[in-house]
């Protein structure tokens, strides 16, 4: 049986990715639904993009909802410089004709999971964890009913990417990553320490092309916008594509390998504001809460990722 997922996204060209593998693996994933959040760039912009992506996948009757434009209890920060101005920079994509959904991202999150047999339904979030902790406070009885959480965020070897401590997504929103993680769901993470194994080198971009269709070429022209960034930061010889390794996870998890640990998200420090704490050599007495992931093969991710987009 497939899996029964909500992906929660702020589009962003990895996150488009992502989002095209899921849509192209039906026998190992249904898509209840997309809830957008803003982060990557704000929540308009994030609720089009994951349309256009659907569009481009020729999947328009998948539900998209509008969630949370703002964190918890910060100003919301976006990362235009990477993602450029609209979030999807590189190809040239024609806006969406489907519509947004009706409601609400947290009330059709809240409603899935009263209404779908408990344990079946897979949270995905690829940004921010905002929407996902506002379902859990406005329904704390949810919780136990979530099957298991898969995202992409944090780092502990890795450490930060917006700042010197801390990854993008917990960074945005670190209150609602805290009370994510403190909920007691079962929890997968891909942090930075195996994403940043998932570079987008030359050859596997012109895998990527050469499919040749308006999927394989898009997702190149994104590739090749959004590595700009990357090359010059860090002096890889491509850019990693993040989000993807949480709908790989679900498809292959044998591509992944980690350790159970105790992760905590620090929320008070303005200096480290947003840091994944990891106790990845169990120094503490903490309950472990999360399966912290740190090794990929990264040829068997793009192999899936190339197989998967060439279905579109």
């Amino acid at each position: 049986m497939p899996r029964r997922i909500i992906i929660d996204t702020d589009p962003g060209q990895d996150d488009a990715v992502a989002i095209l593998l899921a849509l192209a693996s039906p026998a190992e994933i249904e898509i209840l639904g997309i809830t957008a959040v803003a982060g990557n760039v704000p929540l308009e912009l994030t609720a089009k993009n994951a349309r256009i992506i659907c569009e481009l996948a020729r999947k328009p009757e998948t539900k998209v909802f509008a969630g949370c434009d703002r964190p918890l209890d910060r100003a919301l920060v976006t990362a235009e410089h990477v993602h450029g101005q609209t979030g999807l920079n590189g190809p040239e994509l024609p806006d969406p004709t489907m519509p947004l959904q009706d409601g609400h991202a947290v009330d059709f999150i809240i409603d899935t999971l009263r209404t779908e047999p408990a344990g079946t339904v897979t949270l995905c979030p690829l940004g921010p964890l905002t929407n996902i902790a506002t379902a859990f406070r406005r329904a704390p009885d949810i919780v136990e009913r979530v099957q298991e959480i898969v995202l992409m965020g944090g780092a502990y070897f890795e450490v930060g990417n917006i700042t010197p401590t801390a990854e993008f997504n917990i960074y945005v929103d670190p209150a609602a990553a805290s009370e994510v993680f403190a909920a007691g769901v079962p929890l997968v993470v891909m942090p930075l320490d195996v994403t940043h194994k998932a570079l987008v080198t030359p050859d596997r971009n012109d895998s990527f092309r050469a499919i040749g269709s308006r999927v394989g070429i898009a997702v190149a022209e994104m590739t090749d916008f959004f590595e700009r960034f990357d090359k010059e930061k860090y002096g890889s010889d491509g850019a990693p594509l993040h989000d993807p390794c949480v709908t790989a996870y679900l498809i292959r998890p044998e591509l992944f390998s980690g350790r159970h640990v105790n992760v905590e998200i620090e929320t008070q420090s303005e200096l480290t504001m947003g840091m994944t704490v990891a106790d990845w050599w169990g120094v503490t007495d903490r309950p472990k809460n999360a399966l912290f992931m740190g090794g990929l093969d990264a040829q068997g991710y793009f192999d899936l990722l190339t197989e998967r987009l060439a279905r579109l």
